[in-house]
């Protein structure tokens, strides 16, 4: 009987302290709380992807006009008329100095050549020139020589000779040759004023044999070239 006594007390002490509780009516919005965790600024820490700069590309200018071919035929017809073709001017008296001094070889092997292939007839057919005969005082000259240094001395002069000829011919095809080449370079491309220079002071380790000095490091001046 005290058991459900008890409680019902409990009951309606629970149901008064339920009704105590009255609302406040005066706010009429509720407020709500801001959290001051949230960060207003952006994360600075977040990783940005990386995008190389982009380099302007190396401009070519090619000349379609000039024609390699066109160099080649020049310079075969005619030595040092492809590199007049090629705007190379100081190559012209290079070729013909050396085409001159070949010739002037050539000349002067068969001078020698004619003079001791007469004498060496003159000895293997044993006839003795007159004055008025062709390399009269030649024979006198070599008169005391033996009939082999006479063949020697035209089998030298012979080869000397044939060398000088192919001296020449192999000078006309290099001139035809360094015609192409500069031909094929300028119709490629030309270099334009697209030149960068950049000096940058330095330093210099110090060489084997200067270890020992006081500096360790020698002052330098570094010049990069940059051909765009």
């Amino acid at each position: 009987m005290y058991k459900y006594l008890l409680l019902i007390c409990l009951f309606f002490a629970c149901a008064w302290s339920a009704r105590a509780q009255v609302p406040d009516t005066t706010v009429k919005t509720p407020v709500k709380s801001k959290d001051t965790l949230i960060s207003t600024r952006r994360d600075t820490d977040v990783s940005r992807s990386f995008k190389p700069r982009m380099k302007k590309d190396k401009v070519f200018h090619a000349d379609t006009t000039h024609s390699p071919r066109s160099a080649v035929l020049r310079s075969l017809i005619l030595p040092g008329l492809g590199q007049v073709y090629n705007h190379k001017w100081w190559k012209v008296p290079v070729i013909y100095g050396g085409l001159g001094l070949l010739g002037w070889a050539v000349v002067f092997n068969n001078t020698y050549y004619n003079e001791f292939l007469a004498l060496s007839k003159y000895r293997e057919h044993g006839v003795t020139p007159g004055p008025k005969d062709p390399y009269y005082k030649e024979y006198n000259l070599y008169i005391a020589q033996p009939n082999q240094a006479l063949y020697d001395a035209t089998d030298g002069y012979r080869r000397n000779r044939d060398l000088s000829i192919l001296g020449i011919v192999g000078a006309w095809g290099i001139n035809a040759i360094d015609a192409y080449i500069d031909a094929k370079f300028i119709s490629a491309f030309t270099i334009d004023n697209n030149l960068t220079m950049k000096i940058n002071p330095g330093v210099l380790n110090q060489p084997v044999y200067a270890l020992n000095s006081y500096n360790s490091y020698i002052p330098a001046i570094k010049i990069t070239f940059t051909i765009k």
